[in-house]
């Protein structure tokens, strides 16, 4: 009979959430490069405008220092918005971490299921081999003994005969 695991159901549920969890760390992973990104799309946009700032003419540096105050606050508001998207992945890994241990938990405890099934089947085949060999012996013991007798009712009749 083939070794049967009792909490095979429950071991695919923790499989299944922790592939669902990989998900979803994947997800927020992305979202972290995206956030990132846009971080260097902003500093980009900030140098750009740096050097357009010095070849523009006197009269737009106001409208120039404007556009850069605003780069910079949205520069600001990017990377508070990659932080909360770096915590957000944080916990979504430590979920996943949990995930990983309960499935190595039961995957441990299966093999030694697995481990405890096999020795037994092996002690059952041992003992029915143990059984085979101890009725083996008996029967090549009975029949050495029918011979034997053979061989002394042989010997009285020639005896006898003679």
């Amino acid at each position: 009979m083939p070794f049967r695991y009792r909490l095979q159901k429950i071991l695919d549920f923790r499989i299944n959430q922790k592939e669902e969890q990989r998900m979803r760390v994947q997800k927020a992973q992305q979202a972290v490069n995206e956030a990132e990104q846009n971080i260097k799309k902003n500093n980009q946009d900030i140098l750009d405008t740096k050097e357009g700032m010095r070849s523009a003419d006197p009269r737009m540096y106001e409208s120039y220092d404007n556009f850069l105050n605003h780069l910079w606050e949205l520069a600001e508001q990017l990377e508070a918005r990659r932080q909360e998207l770096q915590g957000l992945l944080d916990i979504e890994v430590q979920k996943l971490v949990k995930c990983e241990q309960a499935v190595k938990v039961l995957e441990k405890h299966k093999e030694k299921n697995k481990e405890l099934y096999l020795a037994e089947e092996k002690a059952a085949e041992l003992k029915q081999f143990s059984e085979l060999g101890v009725t083996r012996f008996f029967k090549q013991a009975q029949e050495r003994h029918e011979e034997e007798e053979k061989e002394i009712l042989k010997q009285l009749e020639q005896i006898e005969g003679n």
